[in-house]
């Protein structure tokens, strides 16, 4: 079934670093609100990196972006998607990434798994002409990864 992506990039004109997701989750889409599903360890990953307490509410992880200069959003604006499962996302059509990066000051591009990475890869790169770094995916799918090794590989972000 065709899902629109339902929530507005968090960004300023300071934002150094991007992070893109491939779509919301059902409990994303339902919230409004970015990696709102419980179990995804997203909010986790960045508190800890910083050295910041747990993120709860909605304003403190749009607050705690900005302050670190970080802008958030997804690849894909709507796709065809079952559930929250990156693997079965067809028919895709792609968020305007490029107009993003031009209202901002954004110097490195991190998705956020590999089907983001894939999209990104596919659709925006030949938009953007700016290389991603695909991150292991901070998803509850992703179990092959602890949340120490997820933080471990998202340690490049600090740079």
């Amino acid at each position: 079934m065709k899902q629109i992506h339902n929530i507005q990039p968090i960004y300023n004109q300071n934002s150094k670093i991007l992070i893109l997701g491939s779509f919301p989750s059902v409990k994303s889409r339902e919230a409004q609100f970015f990696y709102h599903h419980p179990q995804n360890r997203f909010w986790k990953i960045l508190a800890m990196l910083y050295h910041h307490e747990p993120l709860t509410t909605i304003e403190e992880k749009k607050n705690f972006l900005l302050k670190h200069h970080i802008a958030i959003w997804d690849v894909t604006q709507s796709c065809e998607i079952k559930g929250s499962s990156d693997s079965s996302i067809q028919n895709v059509i792609v968020n305007d990434i490029a107009t993003l990066l031009n209202k901002t000051s954004i110097e490195y591009i991190y998705t956020n798994g590999k089907k983001s990475h894939q999209l990104y890869q596919k659709y925006c790169l030949p938009l953007t002409k700016k290389e991603d770094i695909c991150l292991p995916s901070s998803s509850p799918a992703n179990a092959q990864y602890s949340i120490e090794r997820l933080i471990e590989e998202w340690k490049v972000i600090l740079k």
